[in-house]
Protein backbone atom coordinates (compact mmCIF):
# COMPACT_ATOMS: atom_id res chain seq x y z
CA UNK A 1 0.00 0.00 0.00
CA UNK A 2 1.11 3.74 -0.52
CA UNK A 3 2.45 5.89 2.37
CA UNK A 4 3.70 2.35 3.49
CA UNK A 5 0.65 1.21 5.20
CA UNK A 6 0.37 -1.91 7.09
CA UNK A 7 -3.11 -3.41 7.63
CA UNK A 8 -4.02 -3.89 11.44
CA UNK A 9 -6.92 -6.64 12.34
CA UNK A 10 -9.67 -4.67 12.62
CA UNK A 11 -12.01 -1.64 11.36
CA UNK A 12 -14.53 -0.11 13.38
CA UNK A 13 -17.80 -0.01 11.01
CA UNK A 14 -20.93 1.66 12.32
CA UNK A 15 -20.60 -0.38 15.86
CA UNK A 16 -19.28 -2.99 14.86
CA UNK A 17 -15.37 -4.54 15.24
CA UNK A 18 -15.11 -6.16 11.30
CA UNK A 19 -11.65 -7.61 9.72
CA UNK A 20 -9.82 -5.24 7.90
CA UNK A 21 -10.34 -6.91 4.76
CA UNK A 22 -14.16 -6.43 4.89
CA UNK A 23 -14.47 -2.90 5.42
CA UNK A 24 -15.65 -2.22 1.95
CA UNK A 25 -17.70 0.12 0.13
CA UNK A 26 -20.23 -0.33 -2.47
CA UNK A 27 -19.23 0.85 -6.40
CA UNK A 28 -22.76 2.86 -5.85
CA UNK A 29 -21.92 4.69 -2.58
CA UNK A 30 -23.46 8.07 -2.91
CA UNK A 31 -19.80 9.60 -1.17
CA UNK A 32 -17.79 7.71 -4.08
CA UNK A 33 -19.19 9.74 -6.64
CA UNK A 34 -19.66 12.98 -5.28
CA UNK A 35 -17.47 13.19 -2.55
CA UNK A 36 -20.24 13.35 0.38
CA UNK A 37 -18.85 13.00 3.14
CA UNK A 38 -16.57 14.23 6.31
CA UNK A 39 -13.69 12.73 8.28
CA UNK A 40 -11.03 13.57 10.65
CA UNK A 41 -7.44 12.20 10.89
CA UNK A 42 -6.59 12.30 14.74
CA UNK A 43 -3.09 10.63 16.22
CA UNK A 44 -2.19 8.19 19.11
CA UNK A 45 0.50 8.74 20.91
CA UNK A 46 2.95 6.30 23.08
CA UNK A 47 3.46 7.31 26.39
CA UNK A 48 4.62 6.44 29.52
CA UNK A 49 1.26 5.95 30.66
CA UNK A 50 0.27 3.65 27.87
CA UNK A 51 -1.69 4.83 24.56
CA UNK A 52 -3.40 7.88 24.24
CA UNK A 53 -5.04 9.84 21.38
CA UNK A 54 -4.27 13.34 21.00
CA UNK A 55 -7.70 15.67 22.04
CA UNK A 56 -9.51 12.91 20.50
CA UNK A 57 -13.12 14.22 21.73
CA UNK A 58 -12.13 17.70 20.31
CA UNK A 59 -11.84 15.89 17.14
CA UNK A 60 -15.02 13.85 17.18
CA UNK A 61 -16.45 17.16 18.22
CA UNK A 62 -15.10 18.59 15.11
CA UNK A 63 -16.78 15.37 12.46
CA UNK A 64 -19.98 16.33 14.20
CA UNK A 65 -19.89 20.10 13.87
CA UNK A 66 -18.60 18.98 9.65
CA UNK A 67 -21.07 16.16 8.81
CA UNK A 68 -23.91 19.43 10.48
CA UNK A 69 -22.18 21.35 8.00
CA UNK A 70 -22.73 19.36 5.05
CA UNK A 71 -26.14 17.92 6.30
CA UNK A 72 -25.26 14.45 6.95
CA UNK A 73 -26.79 12.78 9.06
CA UNK A 74 -24.82 11.03 11.54
CA UNK A 75 -26.03 8.44 13.41
CA UNK A 76 -23.45 8.34 16.26
CA UNK A 77 -22.44 10.77 18.59
CA UNK A 78 -18.77 12.85 19.75
CA UNK A 79 -18.99 10.44 23.23
CA UNK A 80 -19.97 7.43 20.67
CA UNK A 81 -17.01 7.95 18.32
CA UNK A 82 -14.70 8.66 21.19
CA UNK A 83 -15.35 5.74 22.62
CA UNK A 84 -15.55 3.36 19.50
CA UNK A 85 -11.66 4.53 18.49
CA UNK A 86 -10.37 3.71 21.96
CA UNK A 87 -11.49 0.05 21.56
CA UNK A 88 -10.03 -0.05 18.04
CA UNK A 89 -7.03 1.11 19.28
CA UNK A 90 -7.50 -1.58 22.11
CA UNK A 91 -8.19 -4.47 19.58
CA UNK A 92 -5.32 -3.56 17.01
CA UNK A 93 -3.12 -4.08 19.86
CA UNK A 94 -1.46 -0.36 18.84
CA UNK A 95 0.80 1.48 21.09
CA UNK A 96 1.11 4.64 18.44
CA UNK A 97 -1.03 5.07 15.42
CA UNK A 98 -2.93 6.99 13.22
CA UNK A 99 -6.53 7.66 13.42
CA UNK A 100 -9.18 7.95 10.44
CA UNK A 101 -12.61 8.22 11.03
CA UNK A 102 -15.02 8.64 8.09
CA UNK A 103 -18.56 9.21 7.50
CA UNK A 104 -20.06 9.10 3.89
CA UNK A 105 -23.33 8.66 1.78
CA UNK A 106 -23.79 5.22 1.19
CA UNK A 107 -26.07 3.55 -1.46
CA UNK A 108 -29.97 4.51 -2.04
CA UNK A 109 -29.59 7.28 -4.09
CA UNK A 110 -27.14 8.19 -6.80
CA UNK A 111 -28.71 11.23 -8.10
CA UNK A 112 -27.30 14.66 -7.10
CA UNK A 113 -30.42 14.81 -3.99
CA UNK A 114 -29.07 12.62 -1.40
CA UNK A 115 -32.28 11.72 -0.20
CA UNK A 116 -32.58 8.05 0.84
CA UNK A 117 -28.51 7.12 0.87
CA UNK A 118 -27.65 5.20 3.57
CA UNK A 119 -24.97 7.18 5.93
CA UNK A 120 -21.60 5.03 6.58
CA UNK A 121 -19.79 5.29 9.49
CA UNK A 122 -16.23 3.57 9.97
CA UNK A 123 -12.66 4.12 11.96
CA UNK A 124 -9.51 3.02 10.80
CA UNK A 125 -6.16 2.68 12.74
CA UNK A 126 -2.73 2.01 11.71
CA UNK A 127 0.80 3.04 12.07
CA UNK A 128 1.81 6.06 10.20
CA UNK A 129 5.33 8.08 10.45
CA UNK A 130 6.10 11.18 9.97
CA UNK A 131 3.51 12.57 7.01
CA UNK A 132 6.48 14.50 5.30
CA UNK A 133 9.36 12.35 5.92
CA UNK A 134 12.00 12.11 9.08
CA UNK A 135 14.38 14.08 7.21
CA UNK A 136 11.39 16.72 6.68
CA UNK A 137 10.98 17.08 10.35
CA UNK A 138 14.58 17.59 11.29
CA UNK A 139 15.81 19.72 8.35
CA UNK A 140 12.47 20.78 7.02
CA UNK A 141 10.61 20.62 3.60
CA UNK A 142 10.58 22.20 0.50
CA UNK A 143 7.31 24.34 -0.78
CA UNK A 144 5.52 26.14 -3.44
CA UNK A 145 3.03 28.33 -3.98
CA UNK A 146 0.66 26.34 -6.17
CA UNK A 147 -1.35 27.45 -8.81
CA UNK A 148 -4.48 26.26 -7.33
CA UNK A 149 -6.46 28.10 -5.20
CA UNK A 150 -7.95 26.91 -1.75
CA UNK A 151 -12.18 26.37 -1.72
CA UNK A 152 -13.39 29.37 -0.60
CA UNK A 153 -16.19 30.58 1.97
CA UNK A 154 -18.79 31.47 -0.87
CA UNK A 155 -17.93 27.64 -2.78
CA UNK A 156 -17.82 25.49 -0.22
CA UNK A 157 -17.41 25.00 4.00
CA UNK A 158 -12.82 25.63 4.23
CA UNK A 159 -13.17 25.00 7.87
CA UNK A 160 -15.04 21.74 7.22
CA UNK A 161 -13.65 19.00 6.97
CA UNK A 162 -15.55 17.46 4.11
CA UNK A 163 -14.09 14.64 1.55
CA UNK A 164 -15.34 15.99 -1.74
CA UNK A 165 -13.24 19.49 -1.30
CA UNK A 166 -9.88 17.81 -0.82
CA UNK A 167 -9.85 17.18 -4.71
CA UNK A 168 -8.45 20.77 -4.82
CA UNK A 169 -5.29 19.55 -2.24
CA UNK A 170 -4.46 16.06 -3.82
CA UNK A 171 -4.38 18.71 -7.18
CA UNK A 172 -1.94 21.09 -5.68
CA UNK A 173 0.29 18.36 -3.77
CA UNK A 174 0.37 16.30 -7.01
CA UNK A 175 1.41 19.58 -9.02
CA UNK A 176 4.00 20.31 -6.26
CA UNK A 177 5.46 16.85 -5.93
CA UNK A 178 6.12 16.70 -10.17
CA UNK A 179 7.82 19.88 -9.48
CA UNK A 180 9.98 18.82 -7.23
CA UNK A 181 8.72 20.02 -4.27
CA UNK A 182 8.23 18.29 -0.51
CA UNK A 183 4.79 20.47 -0.51
CA UNK A 184 2.40 22.76 -1.56
CA UNK A 185 1.13 26.51 -0.12
CA UNK A 186 -2.50 27.86 -1.44
CA UNK A 187 -3.68 31.19 -1.53
CA UNK A 188 -7.36 32.07 -1.44
CA UNK A 189 -9.34 33.98 -3.87
CA UNK A 190 -7.63 37.22 -2.69
CA UNK A 191 -4.16 36.21 -2.51
CA UNK A 192 -3.44 35.40 0.61
CA UNK A 193 -1.69 32.61 2.27
CA UNK A 194 -4.25 30.02 3.39
CA UNK A 195 -2.72 26.68 4.20
CA UNK A 196 -0.80 23.66 2.96
CA UNK A 197 -2.59 20.85 0.73
CA UNK A 198 -3.31 19.50 4.40
CA UNK A 199 -1.72 21.68 7.00
CA UNK A 200 -1.71 24.99 8.67
CA UNK A 201 1.20 27.25 8.13
CA UNK A 202 3.04 30.03 10.44
CA UNK A 203 5.53 32.09 9.54
CA UNK A 204 8.28 34.03 12.09
CA UNK A 205 8.65 37.67 11.45
CA UNK A 206 10.90 39.21 13.84
CA UNK A 207 10.26 37.05 16.99
CA UNK A 208 6.56 37.31 16.75
CA UNK A 209 4.69 34.07 14.84
CA UNK A 210 1.94 34.93 12.06
CA UNK A 211 -0.67 32.45 11.28
CA UNK A 212 -3.39 33.04 8.97
CA UNK A 213 -7.57 34.14 10.80
CA UNK A 214 -10.12 31.34 9.96
CA UNK A 215 -11.97 33.80 8.00
CA UNK A 216 -9.37 33.81 5.59
CA UNK A 217 -11.20 30.30 5.00
CA UNK A 218 -8.45 27.78 6.57
CA UNK A 219 -9.49 24.35 8.96
CA UNK A 220 -9.96 25.00 12.44
CA UNK A 221 -7.24 22.44 12.96
CA UNK A 222 -6.45 21.31 16.11
CA UNK A 223 -2.75 21.22 16.13
CA UNK A 224 -3.19 24.74 14.76
CA UNK A 225 -5.17 25.76 17.98
CA UNK A 226 -2.68 23.30 20.44
CA UNK A 227 0.66 24.87 18.90
CA UNK A 228 -1.14 28.51 19.15
CA UNK A 229 -2.19 27.66 23.09
CA UNK A 230 1.83 26.09 23.61
CA UNK A 231 3.44 28.86 22.19
CA UNK A 232 1.35 31.84 23.88
CA UNK A 233 1.90 30.36 27.08
CA UNK A 234 5.72 30.21 26.78
CA UNK A 235 5.31 33.78 26.47
CA UNK A 236 6.00 33.71 22.46
CA UNK A 237 3.71 36.45 20.79
CA UNK A 238 1.40 34.51 18.37
CA UNK A 239 -0.96 36.53 15.83
CA UNK A 240 -3.84 35.58 13.57
CA UNK A 241 -3.25 37.95 10.78
CA UNK A 242 -3.68 37.83 6.85
CA UNK A 243 -0.20 36.69 5.55
CA UNK A 244 0.41 37.80 1.92
CA UNK A 245 2.82 36.14 -0.46
CA UNK A 246 5.56 38.83 0.18
CA UNK A 247 5.43 37.71 3.79
CA UNK A 248 6.17 34.40 3.12
CA UNK A 249 9.70 35.56 1.67
CA UNK A 250 10.55 37.82 4.25
CA UNK A 251 9.81 35.22 6.70
CA UNK A 252 12.63 34.59 9.19
CA UNK A 253 11.25 30.92 9.93
CA UNK A 254 8.13 29.10 8.85
CA UNK A 255 6.55 25.56 9.80
CA UNK A 256 3.76 23.47 9.13
CA UNK A 257 1.23 21.73 11.77
CA UNK A 258 -1.60 19.25 11.12
CA UNK A 259 -1.94 15.75 12.87
CA UNK A 260 -0.35 14.22 10.12
CA UNK A 261 2.79 16.18 9.74
CA UNK A 262 2.82 17.63 13.13
CA UNK A 263 4.90 20.14 13.68
CA UNK A 264 7.24 20.22 10.20
CA UNK A 265 9.77 23.44 9.34
CA UNK A 266 9.40 25.12 6.23
CA UNK A 267 13.45 25.06 4.73
CA UNK A 268 12.66 26.78 1.41
CA UNK A 269 9.30 28.56 -0.63
CA UNK A 270 9.44 28.99 -4.13
CA UNK A 271 13.23 28.29 -4.48
CA UNK A 272 14.07 31.43 -1.85
CA UNK A 273 15.62 29.79 1.41
CA UNK A 274 13.27 30.76 4.41
CA UNK A 275 15.83 32.75 6.72
CA UNK A 276 19.06 30.80 6.96
CA UNK A 277 17.46 28.13 5.49
CA UNK A 278 17.43 26.13 8.68
CA UNK A 279 14.79 25.30 10.68
CA UNK A 280 14.52 28.57 13.52
CA UNK A 281 14.49 28.63 17.30
CA UNK A 282 10.82 29.40 17.63
CA UNK A 283 10.20 26.34 15.15
CA UNK A 284 12.26 24.03 17.57
CA UNK A 285 10.25 25.47 20.71
CA UNK A 286 7.04 24.41 18.61
CA UNK A 287 8.24 21.11 17.68
CA UNK A 288 9.61 20.67 21.50
CA UNK A 289 6.59 21.97 23.53
CA UNK A 290 4.34 19.92 20.68
CA UNK A 291 6.30 16.52 21.46
CA UNK A 292 6.30 17.26 24.89
CA UNK A 293 2.70 17.63 25.27
CA UNK A 294 1.54 14.83 23.39
CA UNK A 295 3.42 12.43 24.95
CA UNK A 296 2.23 13.28 28.44
CA UNK A 297 5.11 14.99 29.85
CA UNK A 298 3.73 18.54 30.05
CA UNK A 299 1.09 18.23 33.16
CA UNK A 300 -0.60 21.17 32.05
CA UNK A 301 -1.88 20.10 29.03
CA UNK A 302 -2.37 16.30 30.04
CA UNK A 303 -6.18 16.86 29.69
CA UNK A 304 -5.92 17.21 25.52
CA UNK A 305 -5.11 13.37 26.54
CA UNK A 306 -7.33 10.29 26.32
CA UNK A 307 -5.83 7.10 27.58
CA UNK A 308 -6.57 4.26 25.95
Amino acid sequence: MSDGMQPTKYVWSDGSLIPWEEATVHVLSHGLHYGTGVFEGIRCYATGDGPAVFRLGDHMDRMVRSAKAFRLPLEWSSGELTAAAKELVRQNELDACYLRPIAFLGTGSIGLNPRGATVRTMIASWVWGAYLGDEGLERGVRVRVSSWRRVSQDSLIPNAKGTGQYVTSVLAKQEAIIAGYDEALLLNALGYVVEGSGENVFIVRDGSVWTPPISAGVLDGITRDSVITLLRDAGVDVQERLVSRADLYYADEAFFTGTAAEVTPIREIDDRLVGTGEPGPITRQAQALFTEAVTGKLSDYRHWLDFV
